[in-house]
C-alpha cells in the first residue's frame, strides 16, 4: 500500500467516529441531549475533526507536532503534561463541588456533596466506557505505533467531562463575573492544553483529541442538565441520604 492509501485507511477510523457521533447529536429527542448537542464545544471540535481528514492533514500535523515538540519541548514532556492536565481537571472538579453552595454543614450538605460527586463520577464512567466503546469500533493506529487505541483519546474526553461540570458548578458560586469568566476560561485551557499534549506526545492525531473533547462535553453538558439543573421532582436524579458510618447513593427515576 502506498502513503496515500496508508493515510486513508488512517482516516476511515475518524471518519466513522465523527459521523456516529454527529449522527447521535443530531436525531438527539431529549431535550438536555439536545442542548448538549448544540453547544459550540460539541460541534466545534466534531467540525474541526472534520476538515482535519481533507489531504490528510491529520497525519501531517501529527507528525509535525510530533517532531517539532513546539509548546512542551519533548514528547516525554508532554506525556507528563497531558496526565498532569488531565489530573488537574479532576482536582478543579473536586473544588467546584466543596464550593457550590450546600447550606448548613451538616448531614445535608454532605448529602449535596455526595450527589454532586455521584453525578461526576457517573459522568467520567458513562465517558470511559463510551471511549472505550469507540476505540474497540474504530481499531485506529496511534501515531507512535503502539496500539490501535488511538480515537478517540480518552484523556481529552476525561478532561473535558470534568471541565465542562466544574463550569456549570462555577454558575452556583457567588464571585465576581470577571474572576468566574478567568475561570471558565481556564477549565477550558485545561482542556485544550490536555488535548494538544496528547498530539504532540505522538499518542493521538488531532482529530482523535478534538472527538474526544466533543464526547467529554456532550456527556459532561448533558449530566449537568439533566442531574444538576432540574428541580427536584425531575423525572431523573441522582439521591443521597445518610446512613450510619457514611453515605447511600442511589438513582431515581420517577414517572
Amino acid at each position: 500500500m502506498g502513503a496515500s492509501g496508508r493515510k486513508a485507511a488512517a482516516a476511515e477510523p475518524a471518519l466513522r467516529s465523527i459521523t456516529l457521533l454527529a449522527a447521535c447529536c443530531a436525531v438527539s429527542g431529549c431535550a438536555s441531549l439536545r442542548d448538549a448537542a448544540q453547544s459550540p464545544w460539541v460541534w466545534g471540535p466534531l467540525a474541526a475533526a472534520a476538515v482535519m481528514q481533507v489531504d490528510s492533514w491529520d497525519e501531517d500535523v501529527s507528525e509535525w507536532a510530533r517532531d517539532e515538540t513546539p509548546v512542551f519541548g519533548s514528547t516525554s514532556s508532554a506525556q507528563d503534561w497531558s496526565d498532569g492536565l488531565r489530573n488537574a481537571s479532576v482536582a478543579g472538579y473536586a473544588v467546584s463541588v466543596l464550593a457550590t453552595p450546600s447550606g448548613a454543614a451538616d448531614a445535608g450538605w454532605l448529602a449535596a456533596k455526595a450527589r454532586s460527586a455521584a453525578v461526576g463520577l457517573g459522568a467520567f464512567a458513562v465517558t470511559a466506557g463510551v471511549t472505550e466503546g469507540l476505540k474497540v469500533a474504530t481499531s485506529r493506529e496511534r501515531p507512535n505505533g503502539n496500539d490501535d487505541k488511538s480515537l478517540p483519546s480518552g484523556h481529552a474526553a476525561n478532561a473535558a467531562v470534568f471541565n465542562t461540570l466544574t463550569v456549570h458548578n462555577l454558575q452556583a458560586i457567588d464571585m465576581g463575573p470577571q474572576l468566574r469568566t478567568s475561570l471558565e476560561i481556564g477549565a477550558g485551557a485545561v482542556t485544550v492544553g490536555t488535548a494538544w499534549a496528547r498530539v504532540e506526545s505522538g499518542d493521538h492525531y488531532p482529530s482523535d483529541v478534538l472527538v474526544g473533547m466533543a464526547l467529554g462535553h456532550f456527556v459532561g453538558a448533558t449530566f449537568a442538565q439533566v442531574f444538576l439543573g432540574r428541580e427536584p421532582d425531575a423525572s431523573l436524579a441522582f439521591g443521597a441520604e445518610p446512613v450510619r458510618g457514611g453515605v447511600m447513593l442511589h438513582w431515581e427515576m420517577r414517572f
